[in-house]
């Protein structure tokens, strides 16, 4: 039996899951992501405003150096300093989002990597995740290496999807 959790935030009330596989470790095969949920609310993602709500439902080292916004978002903690998010509400109208995650993909992935385990949800996420490389692909196609000013919106989605396209 693994640890259950009960999550109180502003999407969520009384929502309840089971992180079963040891913090961090046993991923899919084929999940490698290069960054932890850390690293990359760290680096600046989602303009500062991703879950800034949520600190008791993560390890609070998660928020000891996360750029996060006090008051509205703030593109400019962005590690490439652009928004490259889609607004929720286009991921609401399209039926993207699964309702255990009601704020995407992020949130699947920091749960992920707690510990949460749920099969069809995770093989769904993950082929997301691997299809998102696509992105890596072209940066690396049309861009120098090491080149931060090419591509910066495709750049900073990588890095919400926890691909290190700092590196490319």
């Amino acid at each position: 039996m693994g640890v259950q959790m009960v999550v109180n935030d502003r999407m969520q009330q009384g929502y309840t899951y089971e992180r079963t596989a040891p913090f961090g470790q046993d991923f899919d095969p084929g999940f490698t992501p290069d960054l932890t949920p850390a690293e990359a609310l760290e680096l600046g993602i989602f303009c500062g405003k991703y879950m800034t709500d949520c600190r008791d439902e993560f390890p609070a080292s998660w928020f000891d150096n996360a750029k996060l916004a006090a008051g509205p978002a703030d593109c400019s903690l962005n590690y490439f300093g652009v928004r490259a998010s889609t607004p929720l509400t286009v991921w609401q109208a399209k039926g993207w989002l699964h309702p255990d995650d009601p704020r995407g993909w992020f949130q699947w992935y920091c749960r992920y990597y707690s510990g949460r385990r749920m099969p069809g949800e995770d093989k769904r996420q993950i082929g997301r995740w691997r299809s998102f490389r696509r992105h890596a692909a072209q940066v690396e196609r049309y861009c120098e290496p090491g080149d931060p000013f090419c591509r910066p919106k495709q750049r900073q989605a990588l890095l919400q999807w926890a691909y290190d396209s700092r590196v490319l």
